[in-house]
């Protein structure tokens, strides 16, 4: 596995890191390997965008879309 080093942390920043840790018995360490999993697994807006653009299909007007909203709300 690979190992990051952080240079030149703020106290203040690292004492917050701690904490959240220690709310979620974790340590410094584990609470950050999930918190970077997450971060590299989450998608950019750019992503999205470019796999919205790929789709093929029907297309909806807003006029449309707005009706069909508000049908669905009144159904619930």
């Amino acid at each position: 596995m690979k190992n990051v080093l952080v240079r030149d942390l703020p106290d203040d920043i690292h004492a917050a890191l701690q904490r959240k840790a220690e709310q979620r018995h974790q340590s410094l360490q584990q609470y950050l390997t999930v918190e970077l999993r997450r971060l590299a697994e989450r998608r950019q807006l750019d992503d999205v965008l470019a796999d919205l653009e790929q789709r093929h299909g029907g297309r909806v007007g807003l006029t449309d879309a707005v009706a069909g909203l508000a049908s669905e709300r009144e159904r619930r």
